[in-house]
């Protein structure tokens, strides 16, 4: 009697609202599959289980039985199991490698009977539960180094894992739990550290091979990137210490410097004026490290640690594009940056996506009805690539629909988070919210082509098992501790 009393008042407490955003993505995602995967020569047959709009009906059912599997699971058992479901994942991910298959260069999917299933889907609740558990402890505070580089440890501890597993586009997703970090605390500089090295690689790499102005022998991007370091630090300098000199020194007579190495370089004797640059970065950082030491402040000490870092980051981001990254990768960052044309190579799945979405027009063509998706120009249309299939057959209109359903979700996972009673609950909700949010972003920005295409599902809407199952499994943990609020309040 007791036990469906709590059951009713959790259906009651239950966030509704979440959970028909959810319904309707399904739905709308399921539609997707089916354009995407439609053949002409099997009309008919979109819920035959020999079809992938057939099959995903199945994911899809699964997905709602394992949620509500999730929400007859007692809350607190999330979080007592939370290491030892971290571990287990952690070892899943370890001898995937050992038991999977090579599918297209990755090994990563695991063979069960007739269907596989991908680790690194799952991983991800495992991290978050574990990640939620040590931040929401009485001891734990963000801003002691200490327990930081604990929490960095659990999340790339599964990242290199997956990376070994040749998915860096999973492995990728990690980084999202930062911006939950940013939420608990972690300071902004690391977050600003962030945003300054995608600026060194992103310029240093695309300009690299264009001349500065009518200097042949300055490379743009190492000017540019050197110009960022040394005014990157004066701001740091600037916001993180408490002496205001320090600031116009290094600001007006690195500017002072430079503006005077270029013009001699202009008009006098041609040389790398770059060197000026980096002269005035290295002096920069002497004079740093003496404020540290006659000051006794540390922040000093810390500005002059990123500009050296910021150097050493810059000049081995061409060893890394070279000689780490593999040579497709290579190729897509390339391409994104504009430095190569590659149409019908890294190129061709973005040029016919956003071909796809563009002739959707305002209404699209209708449902089953568009044209590239069926003729298959589109690769991985029904996976990584879904989005545009949504362009094409729904129009702006569509896109805008799905679009503004994610955003309605990220809000209301903000919502749910910051009601929760105890910051596990509050943690754990801005680990999903973090994973679905860089996913969304991250997804639709690659079929655009504003991002990288790292292959990535869009929640809800890319074809397979693994990848709704891991993402119903986040979300109904989530509203499974959520429903429980009001009996912790009475604890």
């Amino acid at each position: 009697m007791v036990r469906e009393k709590d059951n009713k008042g959790i259906l009651r407490s239950l966030d509704w609202i979440t959970i028909t955003i959810y319904i309707l993505l399904l739905c709308l995602g399921w539609m997707s599959v089916c354009g995407a995967s439609y053949d002409f020569e099997q009309a008919g047959n979109i819920f035959s289980l020999s079809s992938r709009s057939g099959m995903q009906i199945v994911w899809i059912g699964t997905s709602l039985i394992l949620g509500v599997v999730v929400l007859s699971i007692d809350e607190r058992v999330f979080e007592s199991f939370s290491y030892l479901i971290y571990v287990g994942f952690l070892v899943l991910l370890a001898v995937t490698p050992f038991l999977a298959r090579d599918i297209k260069g990755s090994m990563s999917w695991i063979k069960i009977g007739s269907f596989s299933l991908q680790p690194a889907e799952f991983a991800k609740f495992g991290t978050a539960l574990c990640v939620a558990r040590i931040m929401s402890g009485m001891e734990f505070h963000m801003n002691k180094m200490r327990d930081f580089l604990i929490c960095a440890v659990v999340v790339f501890l599964p990242m290199g894992l997956i990376v070994m597993q040749k998915e860096t586009g999973s492995a990728l997703v990690y980084l999202s739990f930062f911006l939950m970090f940013y939420r608990e605390g972690m300071p902004g500089s690391f977050l600003f550290v962030g945003v300054a090295a995608v600026f060194y690689f992103v310029v240093g790499i695309r300009f690299d091979e264009t001349p500065l102005f009518n200097l042949p022998e300055v490379s743009l991007g190492t000017y540019l990137v050197l110009v960022g370091i040394w005014i990157f630090s004066a701001i740091m300098i600037r916001v993180y210490t408490t002496l205001r000199s320090p600031f116009w020194w290094v600001l007006g007579l690195g500017g002072g410097v430079s503006i005077v190495g270029l013009l001699f370089a202009e008009f006098v004797l041609p040389f790398d004026a770059a060197w000026v640059q980096l002269s005035i970065c290295i002096v920069m950082i002497g004079y740093l490290l003496y404020l540290a030491l006659r000051e006794h402040v540390a922040s000093y000490l810390y500005v002059a640690l990123f500009s050296l870092g910021s150097l050493g980051f810059f000049y081995s981001t061409h060893y890394v594009l070279d000689h780490v990254m593999e040579k497709h990768q290579q190729t897509r960052i390339r391409v994104l940056l504009g430095i190569e044309d590659d149409p019908r190579g890294a190129g061709y799945n973005v040029i016919q996506a956003q071909i796809a979405i563009g002739s959707g027009g305002l209404k699209g063509k209708g449902f089953l009805n568009g044209t590239q998706t069926k003729l298959k120009y589109v690769p991985e249309q029904d996976t990584d690539f879904i989005f545009c299939t949504v362009g094409e057959e729904e129009g702006f209109v569509g896109c805008t629909v799905v679009l503004v359903l994610f955003l309605a979700l990220i809000l209301r996972l903000i919502h749910v988070a910051e009601r929760q009673v105890y910051r596990f609950g509050r943690i754990y909700g801005y680990c999903v919210l973090s994973i679905f949010f860089f996913h969304v972003f991250i997804n639709v920005g690659m079929v655009l082509g504003l991002t990288p295409v790292i292959g990535i599902p869009l929640p809800f809407f890319s074809y397979g098992g693994s990848s709704l199952w891991g993402f119903t499994l986040l979300l109904f943990i989530l509203l499974r501790i959520d429903a429980s609020r009001n009996k912790q309040r009475r604890r």
